[in-house]
C-alpha cells in the first residue's frame, strides 16, 4: 500500500524529481511481483518436488522390504558417552547380532539395531532391499507431501527475498545517483549561492 501511496503523491506533484517516480514504480512493482509472482513460484516448485518425491516414493516402496530377523546375541559395547539418557548409551544396548533371509532367499548375519531391548531368540523387522542390506524406513506419502510444502514456502521466501534484494540494489543506486546530481549542482552554483547580488 505505501507504494501505491508513493506512485499517487508523487503523480502531480510539482516537487516530483524524476528518480521519485521511478523509485515509486519500482516499489510497486517490486509488491505486485512478491504477492503474485512469488507464491506462483513456490508453487510450482512445490509441485515439481511432489512430483519428484511421489517417484522417489514408489521407487523406494518397490526395492524395500520388510523382513523378519532372529537375534542371535547381544553386541555388548561401552558406549563413550556416560549418561545413560543420550542417544549413543541406548543405541548400544540394541546392537545386536541377528540372522534374516533376504527376498532373493540369501541368508545375512551381521550387527544392526534393534528398534527396542530384545532378547536373544525374538524376532523384529527390518527394512532391506533385494540383496537383503539394510535399508532406512521408506519415505511415506504424508512425508513427501510435507517436504514438498516445505519446498514451496522456502522458494516463495527466496524469490521474495531476491526481489526485494534487486529493489534495494536498484534504490541504493537511484540514491547514490541522486546524490551525486545534487554534488554537481552545488558545485555550478559555487560559492555565490543565495547572495542578493550573485543572480541565482
Amino acid at each position: 500500500m505505501g507504494a501505491v501511496r508513493g506512485v499517487w503523491r508523487w503523480r502531480r506533484n510539482p516537487l516530483r524529481r524524476r528518480t521519485d517516480l521511478i523509485e515509486s514504480w519500482v516499489a510497486l512493482a517490486a509488491v505486485l511481483l512478491i504477492v503474485l509472482g512469488a507464491p506462483v513460484a513456490g508453487w510450482f516448485s512445490g509441485r515439481a518436488a511432489h512430483g519428484a518425491l511421489l517417484r522417489t516414493v514408489a521407487l523406494q516402496h518397490r526395492e524395500r522390504h520388510l523382513v523378519w530377523v532372529t537375534v542371535d546375541r547381544l553386541v555388548s559395547r561401552t558406549p563413550l558417552d556416560p549418561d545413560p539418557e543420550t542417544s549413543s548409551q541406548r543405541d548400544a544396548h540394541r546392537r545386536v547380532l541377528a540372522r534374516w533371509t533376504a527376498v532373493n532367499g540369501t541368508a545375512h548375519l551381521g550387527q544392526i539395531a534393534a528398534p527396542r531391548p530384545v532378547e536373544p531368540g525374538e524376532r523384529f523387522r527390518i527394512w532391506t532391499d533385494d540383496q537383503g542390506r539394510v535399508m532406512p524406513r521408506p519415505m511415506d506419502v504424508s512425508t513427501a507431501g510435507t517436504h514438498a510444502v516445505l519446498a514451496g514456502l522456502g522458494t516463495t521466501a527466496a524469490v521474495g527475498g531476491l526481489i526485494e534484494g534487486g529493489r534495494r540494489l536498484f534504490v541504493g543506486q537511484l540514491t547514490a545517483r541522486r546524490y551525486r546530481r545534487w554534488d554537481l549542482e552545488w558545485e555550478r552554483a559555487g560559492q555565490d549561492w543565495g547572495r542578493a547580488d550573485a543572480g541565482s
